[in-house]
């Protein structure tokens, strides 16, 4: 799932945040690296410049590999570049889809300078047209600690919502990440009446019901990762799903984040410019966003 990490940088220090979380990624799982700077023309970003500045993001990624050693968990980092002219997300979206990548990178908002990409707006077209995952940073890694120990994973009880899970597993059982599964009911508070006209609290039973089946939905799954050998925890909550999947992140002390970019949350759907779109750009940590595959969307 991660033999190839793509990282689009356009040449700002905004960009450059996903480098320390593309190395210890890189390190832990023997990825090779791609890092791809598109010029939209010559006049504005030559092409020579260009590969100047990958290699040197090449050489910086190679000194974090060593600066934080070398245990057997951890492989000798492989990093390429590549150059091309053109729209940067359209062009972002045919090598990844040309070259096996298995994740693409990217910085997740902010704008990057008058001759360079709004990567907030490049990312989200990015997120939009492919089908590969994608780990979208909001910030500079912190200092002084691994960047992956633990993820929150939140679910909604559909195949569809399930799409990051696989990820999210493979992190956990090569890299040690603890896995915090969530799952949110958002629809607690009230329900359309027809016979009064207006709306009205969902019975107690339904709720009671729907706590429960989220609980033995989570236990489900957690039983299975356990059997893994994986570490795993859960929790179930109440009220907006994409307030309470940020709060719930930081109360838990999460790295990162891994969710679907689709799914039924409650009597809604989630979908990208609405859940995970809130939960990217409101909280402080990476996300990694998986689309699901066509047969799980059925």
């Amino acid at each position: 799932m991660f033999e190839r990490l793509l990282v689009a940088l356009d040449g700002s220090e905004q960009s450059e945040t996903t480098l320390p979380y593309v190395e210890e990624m890189a390190g832990r799982l023997g990825s090779e690296v791609v890092l791809l700077r598109v010029c939209e023309s010559e006049r504005r970003c030559p092409a020579d410049e260009a590969r100047t500045y990958l290699e040197q993001q090449a050489k910086i990624v190679r000194r974090l590999s060593v600066e934080r050693g070398a245990p057997v968990s951890r492989r000798e980092v492989s990093v390429r570049t590549e150059v091309r002219m053109g729209k940067p997300a359209d062009n972002i979206i045919d090598f990844a889809a040309q070259t096996g990548i298995g994740l693409i990178v990217m910085a997740a908002h902010g704008r990057s300078g008058v001759t360079r990409w709004a990567v907030g707006s490049v990312a989200d077209k990015v997120l939009r047209a492919t089908n590969l995952p994608m780990a979208l940073i909001s910030g500079p890694a912190p200092a002084g600690r691994e960047l992956f120990s633990r993820a929150l994973l939140p679910l909604d009880g559909s195949h569809v919502g399930e799409a990051a899970l696989p990820y999210a597993e493979e992190l956990a059982a090569k890299m040690g990440t603890e896995l915090v599964l969530l799952q949110v009911l958002e629809f607690k508070y009230v329900a359309y009446g027809a016979e009064v006209g207006g709306y009205v609290p969902y019975p107690q039973e339904w709720l009671n019901a729907a706590e429960q089946s989220a609980r033995t939905y989570l236990a489900g799954i957690d039983a299975r990762l356990r059997a893994r050998g994986l570490k795993v925890s859960w929790r179930v909550e109440s009220g907006s799903a994409p307030d309470t999947i940020v709060q719930v992140a930081e109360k838990a002390k999460a790295d990162f984040i891994a969710m679907s970019t689709h799914g039924r949350s409650g009597m809604g759907r989630w979908v990208m410019g609405s859940v995970a779109d809130h939960v990217v750009h409101n909280g402080k940590m990476p996300v990694i966003l998986v689309r699901a595959r066509p047969e799980e969307r059925k």
